[in-house]
């Protein structure tokens, strides 16, 4: 393949295209779902990690969904101009924001992610039960960079 003679990095490459090609098919079947409720995949990965996990700084927010701390402070925000979520410092440490989610943000995300879960299950409809299963462990390890280098 292109001058790579390492099965095992040739090996790599053919994963790592068919992962990308997954991911972004998966992604092109739920993002116009949320786009008609007028988020992106940031925004609701916002939303839904501070559904899930409680107040968190845009820091750790970046780092749950992956994005540049100024990608972030704009993704706050516009959630914060919708009256989705609301910016606290913290009392034991003023260089610390919060981002909480308001009762309308906490209403409208927990309205939507039922709907969302069940199109992330239609996208994704080609693997079986078992298969999803499966793939869990092996993303865990990537997501985390679990490859030593």
């Amino acid at each position: 393949m292109f001058g790579v003679t390492d099965p095992g990095v040739e090996a790599a490459v053919r994963a790592f295209v068919k992962l990308m090609r997954a991911g972004r098919t998966v992604l092109s079947r739920i993002e116009p779902a949320l786009a008609r409720q007028g988020l992106t995949a940031t925004q609701f990965g916002v939303l839904e990690a501070l559904l899930h996990k409680g107040p968190l700084t845009q820091r750790e927010l970046g780092a749950k969904v992956l994005t540049s701390a100024g990608n972030m402070t704009a993704v706050v925000d516009k959630l914060a101009r919708r009256g989705f979520v609301a910016r606290a410092p913290n009392p034991a440490d003023r260089r610390e924001v919060h981002v909480t989610l308001t009762p309308e943000g906490r209403a409208f995300i927990e309205a939507l992610f039922p709907a969302h879960a069940a199109e992330i299950a239609r996208a994704m409809a080609a693997l079986t039960p078992a298969e999803l299963e499966a793939l869990g462990e092996p993303l865990r390890r990537l997501g985390k960079g679990g490859a030593s280098s």
